[in-house]
């Protein structure tokens, strides 16, 4: 007898078959549940063990949707993702916060039960320090970065002489174990002569040099001579500490003396000197736990990559970092810092519209044989490092394995580098075809964006990357040399660095460059970019071939505005349909005139003078010498360089040089009002920066 099934019981499989498709987490959620809407998980990690029992089950033809109720939670562990965790194209995996909301996911513990020692003083007990030697090194109070205890409060010292004993030279350039000893200011020493020996390890010393940090514990101190002691890996001979470096100590007791700043007792005691306005009973405080957020890795061994899997609409606040024992040694960008999301053979991975907050270290790092991946209309700030980091910084024999097509737009990245100054906001190391789009880059001690991850001109694989319509402002702070909006290194052809706007790079020595082609920068075309008010030049080549530089606008950087270091024998870039506006400063630096270089076509205007001189050569000689043939000297027509309003009045003047203008309000973000206003640069942030500017250049 043939055996029929009941419509009602088809039905009743079709809808179970199709709410399957969505896991439910919530605020109250518990992991034993089966994870309804009725009755949700509590944990991303249950959330994702549920996801494989169902694609064990039956491999999913429609996105598997892991929807998290608005709320908060605790993010005791990392999400860990796998190759077991991969979506298909019309399937993902897709981890979003449920219409209209942006659960908060917290890596830390709330910190409750302070107190008053004084009206400027709060404490409260942590037991966890005391019973499992927890440690944490950062601490965000009313969702701001709290400072641990440091002095000095502004500013720096300076080193009186550094000396350096090699213990074990090693086979490297850096000695591998050395002795340093600071000879310090007189002031220094009450900080640490009054300390016991516990104590001063405790202390951290982070030096400035360049465009380097280095962050180490103090061994010891030497009244007698005024110094103080450390160890670990020697200085490299091409960035030592010198007396022309910067340094501060924190984790100092006696330092607790200004508002925002905390102190961690071994004891777990911990005192917080709060700001003006804030109360313990409106006070939130948060300690950090966890380092990362999220971990995707795929397997290495069998080439198993994670794929297709999305985050929509979620929020990751309060990560940490804990400096190992012997310290850190200085590393250009903070290369090897890891990221709160990190990444490792990984294919079509995206976050859009999350927010990443309050960490120890970088935020996103797309890192080993990563693809297709992208980070649209992210949030990310308040860093201990980067915001987004692509690729590695060592090159594979295996090409499959070089990271390629990763899209970073429309983002906005703000203060960053709290814990490791010398991160770049946006890097790319080692990797072909990324793009970095519309992303507002701000408030950052180090260069904005940086391309590349070979010096000089022996193979490199980073090629035909666009760093696009990106709105990269206020770095550098005056802490750090060597530094550019953009920065590039190595053989890069098809790289293209264009419709940027680039202003207020500010170093502390020298190197606030706008656009800066470093070590073997080769085949890179920048045009139709606008940068001002830079401290060192709008542009700068160190060394490099064959670059394009053109229909670019130029205008009142403070010492310069076009900078050559290094001549060579072959044709270095062209140089043609170009702006150069300046009412301060000169028009070139150090070996422009010598450099071998095509440059035509441009418009030069010194508002001062009318006629700008070319190093010690006038116009007439600068053209004689077969440089600018036809280029002009004439007032561009801007509507106020004052004001830094760049657009043009009329282009009669420039279309003699053929220059084709373009529309730089499109750089940054893009979309809702909303969106573009948070982009936006608090205005005390921006005041503070023009007053540090200020105390620089009358020194």
């Amino acid at each position: 007898m043939r055996k029929t099934v009941p419509l009602f019981l088809l039905a009743s499989l079709w809808l179970i078959d199709s709410f399957a498709q969505t896991i439910y987490v919530a605020p109250s959620g518990n992991d034993r549940n089966p994870g309804t809407l009725q009755k949700p998980l509590a944990t991303l990690t249950a959330a994702r063990n549920r996801a494989r029992l169902l694609r064990r089950q039956k491999p999913p033809v429609k996105p598997v949707e892991i929807v998290v109720r608005k709320g908060e939670y605790l993010l005791d562990e990392p999400l860990m993702l796998t190759a077991e965790d991969s979506g298909s194209e019309k399937a993902p995996l897709v981890f979003k916060g449920e219409a209209g909301s942006m659960p908060i996911f917290y890596g830390g513990i709330r910190l409750k039960g302070f107190e008053k020692v004084s009206d400027s003083l709060w404490k409260t007990e942590v037991p966890e320090v005391r019973r499992f030697g927890w440690v944490f090194e950062q601490l965000y109070v009313n969702g701001q970065r709290a400072v641990r205890a440091k002095t000095p409060n502004d500013g720096f010292f300076q080193p009186k002489a550094v000396t350096e004993t090699i213990l074990h030279k090693g086979k490297g350039r850096a000695p591998e174990l050395a002795a340093q000893k600071v000879t310090v200011p007189l002031e220094v020493l009450p900080w640490l002569t009054s300390l016991s020996e516990a104590e001063l390890n405790r202390a951290v010393v982070t030096f400035y040099h360049h465009w380097d940090n280095t962050r180490k514990p103090i061994l010891s101190v030497s009244q007698a001579d005024t110094a103080i002691y450390m160890t670990g890996g020697g200085m490299k001979p091409w960035n030592p500490i010198t007396r022309h470096s910067l340094f501060e100590i924190e984790n100092l007791k006696a330092a607790l003396d200004a508002p925002g700043e905390w102190f961690l007792e071994p004891t777990g005691t911990l005192y917080y000197r709060p700001r003006p306005g804030e109360t313990i009973a409106k006070t939130t405080c948060f300690a950090p736990v966890n380092e990362k957020f999220v971990i995707v890795k795929g397997d290495e061994k069998e080439g198993k990559r994670v794929r297709n899997v999305r985050f929509e609409n979620l929020s990751f606040q309060v990560a940490g970092y804990r400096m190992p024992v012997s310290g850190v040694e200085p590393e250009q960008a903070a290369a090897s810092i890891e990221a709160t999301v990190q990444l490792d053979f990984a294919d079509q991975i995206s976050f859009i519209n999350c927010e990443i907050a309050h960490t120890g270290g970088s935020a996103i790092w797309f890192r080993r044989a990563c693809a297709n991946g992208r980070v649209e209309r992210c949030y990310l700030h308040d860093l201990g490092a980067s915001g987004v980091k692509i690729g590695e910084t060592v090159i594979r024999p295996d090409s499959s394995e070089l990271t390629h097509h990763i899209t970073v737009d429309n983002n906005i990245l703000h203060s960053g580098g709290h814990v490791f100054p010398c991160a770049v906001a946006l890097i790319i190391f080692n990797g072909r075809d990324n793009a970095l789009t519309h992303n507002e880059v701000a408030d950052f001690r180090y260069s904005g964006v940086s391309v590349g991850w070979v010096w000089g001109y022996a193979f490199s694989p980073s090629k035909r990357n666009r760093v696009e319509y990106n709105h990269i402002h206020h770095l550098g702070w005056g802490v750090l040399s060597d530094m550019g909006g953009v920065y590039t290194l190595g053989m890069s052809e098809g790289t293209v660095v264009s419709n940027n706007v680039i202003h207020h790079i500010y170093a502390f020595d020298y190197g606030g460059w706008g656009l800066y082609t470093d070590e073997g920068s080769t085949g890179i075309v920048m045009e139709n970019n606008l940068v001002y008010a830079c401290k060192s030049s709008g542009f700068h080549q160190h060394y490099g071939r064959e670059n394009i530089i053109r229909n670019n606008i130029f205008a009142d950087n403070i010492k310069a505005q076009l900078q050559g270091t290094r001549v060579e024998p072959h044709r270095s870039f062209s140089f043609t349909n170009n702006i150069v506006y300046f009412d301060k400063g000169t028009l070139l630096s150090s070996n422009w005139h010598k450099f071998n270089l095509t440059s035509d076509l441009n418009c030069y205007w010194d508002a001062r003078t009318k006629e700008p001189a070319f190093g010690k050569l006038t116009v007439q000689e600068w053209q004689q010498a077969g440089k600018d043939q036809r280029s002009i000297v004439a007032d561009p027509g801007f509507a106020n360089p004052a004001a830094h309003d760049f657009r043009l009045t009329n282009t009669e003047v420039v279309q003699k040089i053929g220059f084709k203008p373009f529309d730089y309000s499109k750089a940054g973000v893009y979309g809702s009002i909303a969106w573009k206003n948070k982009a936006v640069m608090d205005s005390a942030v921006a005041q503070e920066f023009d007053e540090m500017v200020a105390r620089h250049e009358k020194k």
